[in-house]
C-alpha cells in the first residue's frame, strides 16, 4: 500500500483528521495523496466489499471515453469539470488538448487539498483553470467570475458530473442539475456517472454495504441510485446510445462503449457504477 502523508504535508485549509472523498477516490486509483483517516475509510470498504476498487476503475474509465469521444466528434470546444477530484494520469485537459490543445477545460472543486494540487498542476497551462465553488449550488459555479471568464455559455459546453451527485444528499438532486442543464446552449452536452443499484438483488447487496460504510460514517455521503432515479437527473436531455447493443439512457460504466472486447467477466462491484451522456437539443 501507498504510503500516506503526514499532517505537515498538507495544504493549507485540509483537515487532516476529517476524511475526503477526493482522496480516498484517488487512493483507490493508486494515487498516495491521502491520510491516515482516509486509508481507515478505504480499508472499510474493502473488508465490506473486496472488489469495491472497480468501481473507482470503471468510473475513470467512463470518464477517459466520453472525453474523448466529445473531443473527437462533437466539436465543443470548452468543458466545465464539476467536481474534478484530485489530479490523476488522463485529466481532462490532457485527453482534451491532446486533440486540440486550444480546448478549455474549467475544473471546480471546494476541496483543499484538490485545489492545491491543481492549481500547481496547472500553472503554466494558459486554457485550463482551477476554480473554488461549491459543485451543488449551480448559482455559485455559473456565476463565479472566473467560470465566465473563460466559459461562454452562448456557446455549446460539454459539463461534467463525474462521481459527484451520488453525494449529494436529499431529494435535489434533480434541481441541481436541471439548473445546471437549463443555462448550456443547444448542443451542449452532459456527462454524468453514478453509485448504481442495479435493483438485482444480489448486487443491490453489495450497493447497500457501501452505501452504509459511506453515509454512516464520517463522508455522510454515498447514494447508490436506481436507472430512473439516475436517468431523471438529465431532463430534457436527448440521451445517447452507450453501446452497440442498448437503448439510449444508462449503462455500466464498464460497457459504455468499451474500447474492445471484454475478455474477462465484470466484477459485480463494477455493476455498480453507471455512466451516462446527453446533449441538449
Amino acid at each position: 500500500m501507498s504510503e500516506t502523508l503526514s499532517p505537515s504535508q498538507k495544504p493549507v485549509g485540509v483537515d487532516p483528521d476529517r476524511p475526503s472523498i477526493a482522496r480516498i477516490y484517488d487512493g483507490f486509483l493508486g494515487g498516495n495523496n491521502y491520510y491516515e483517516v482516509d486509508r481507515v475509510v478505504m480499508e472499510k470498504i474493502r473488508t465490506a466489499v473486496p472488489e469495491a476498487v472497480d468501481i473507482a476503475r470503471g468510473n475513470r474509465g467512463f470518464h477517459n471515453r466520453a472525453l474523448r469521444m466529445l473531443a473527437a466528434q462533437t466539436g465543443i470546444r470548452q468543458y466545465l469539470d464539476c467536481g474534478s477530484g484530485l489530479p490523476t494520469a488522463e485529466n481532462t485537459h490532457q485527453i482534451v488538448q491532446r486533440i486540440d490543445k486550444d480546448h478549455t477545460v474549467v475544473y471546480v472543486d471546494n476541496d483543499p487539498v484538490v485545489l492545491a494540487h491543481g492549481r500547481a498542476l496547472l500553472v503554466e497551462n494558459d486554457f485550463t483553470h482551477m476554480v473554488d465553488a461549491d459543485i451543488f449550488k449551480p448559482e455559485a459555479v455559473l456565476g463565479n467570475d472566473d467560470v465566465r471568464r473563460h466559459i461562454d455559455f452562448s456557446e455549446p459546453v460539454a459539463l461534467l458530473h463525474v462521481g459527484t451527485m451520488h453525494h449529494f444528499e436529499g431529494d435535489g438532486a434533480v434541481d441541481v442539475m436541471r439548473e445546471y442543464i437549463d443555462a448550456l446552449a443547444p448542443g451542449s452536452y452532459v456527462v454524468l456517472s453514478h453509485f448504481f443499484d442495479p435493483e438485482v438483488p444480489e448486487l443491490t447487496e453489495i450497493a447497500k454495504r457501501i452505501e452504509q460504510i459511506l453515509v454512516q460514517g464520517p463522508l455522510g455521503a454515498g447514494r447508490f441510485r436506481t436507472r430512473a432515479e439516475i436517468e431523471a437527473m438529465l431532463p430534457g436531455l436527448e440521451l445517447v446510445q452507450p453501446n452497440a447493443t442498448s437503448e439510449p439512457g444508462l449503462a455500466v460504466c464498464d460497457e459504455w462503449w468499451p474500447d474492445g472486447p471484454r475478455l474477462t467477466p465484470l466484477s459485480d462491484s463494477a455493476k455498480c457504477v453507471a455512466g451516462i451522456v446527453g446533449v441538449k437539443r
